[in-house]
């Protein structure tokens, strides 16, 4: 049997989380130019009725929305950054 090494590994979780988000965010931009409602319901884990409240209705998404007819559409990036923006100040 081999001796038991005590070897001690530091992991920064905050420089992991930051890196994961980063890629995360490169692969969204490439694949999603826009997202609806339900989307970003899915992207979020959040209902569509609380990103209503929460969040559409902040003028600052209502600047970025694309609407044709009742549909409206929101760029993936910018609508990522303004969502992370309106949650830092609850």
């Amino acid at each position: 049997m081999f001796p038991a090494a005590n070897i001690e590994v530091q992991i920064d979780k905050n420089a992991i989380r930051q890196y994961i988000n980063q890629k995360i965010e490169e692969e969204v931009k490439q694949v999603l130019w826009f997202v609806d409602v339900k989307r970003l319901a899915d992207l979020t884990c959040m209902s569509e009725r609380f990103l209503e409240d929460e969040f559409l209705a902040d003028p600052r998404m209502r600047a970025i929305e694309v609407k044709k007819s009742r549909k409206r559409w929101y760029p993936a990036g910018k609508a990522q950054e303004v969502i992370l923006e309106i949650a830092n100040e609850w």
